[in-house]
């Protein structure tokens, strides 16, 4: 099987689970709380800037994210936010933190499909303690190759994990819900990158689509993955 694809990359959040729907579910409790104070655009807008900037100090995931609500309560309400806001902010976020895992049609079988015949590696970024309950609760981790839990996803990053995971980037392919981090650093790196659209997209996670690349594919849903895996590896000539 020389020159086919020997690992393929699984993104968790929005890819295999649901997770960006109790975000949204909580940003508007946060807007909700907050409404005296603010419009729930301007909440929105100051949140996601917020957001953006504490990437760097706390990463991603859920106790980032609380932290950020807290942040811009204090700041739309110039230092006058109720004790108990940011009690029920703490809260939502601990809710958050212990929600049940939910699979995404077909995210099983794909797992289960693409392991008898490649190293199926997850890899996905945030909180390291919330990413490995999740994978725990989801009864997949036995599926896998490989977890590669990361701060970042880069064409560095991607070009490091296909080439303990497997022959290197350019035998591998990433699938997963987020352009921005799924998709265009794998391409980037010399490999194969497959969206697969969540409906929900956090804004942050949004980038151009890269149509000009041979590497980039669109699938529907998952249950389409081994399918174009397969149609990939014949191309290659192993077929």
């Amino acid at each position: 099987m020389a020159g086919s694809l020997t690992a393929v990359g699984f993104d968790a959040d929005d890819t295999l689970w649901h997770n960006e729907r109790f975000f949204r579910l909580t940003q508007a409790r946060f807007t909700d709380l907050l409404k005296d104070f603010a419009e729930a655009d301007l909440l929105s807008a100051r949140l996601l800037a917020a957001e953006r900037r504490n990437i760097q100090h706390y990463g991603y995931g859920i106790k980032g994210f609380v932290l950020s609500m807290i942040e811009t309560a204090i700041e739309v309400t110039e230092d006058r936010v109720p004790a108990n806001v940011i009690r029920e902010l703490i809260e939502a976020g601990q809710e958050m933190l212990a929600h049940p895992i939910e699979l995404l049609p077909h995210a099983r079988e794909a797992v289960e499909t693409l392991a008898d015949s490649h190293r199926v590696i997850l890899i996905t970024k945030g909180d390291l303690i919330d990413q490995e309950r999740k994978l725990a609760q989801s009864g997949l981790g036995d599926l896998f190759h490989g977890v590669e839990i990361v701060s970042e996803k880069t064409p560095a990053i991607y070009a490091e994990i296909f080439s303990r995971h497997g022959d290197g980037p350019d035998r591998a392919l990433m699938v997963g819900n987020s352009m921005r981090s799924d998709v265009v650093p794998a391409i980037a790196a010399g490999g194969w990158g497959v969206y697969v659209p969540h409906g929900l997209i956090w804004e942050i996670e949004r980038a151009d689509t890269p149509e000009g690349s041979p590497r980039y594919h669109s699938i529907d849903t998952l249950g389409d993955l081994p399918g174009l895996v397969a149609r990939i590896d014949e191309r290659l000539g192993i077929y």
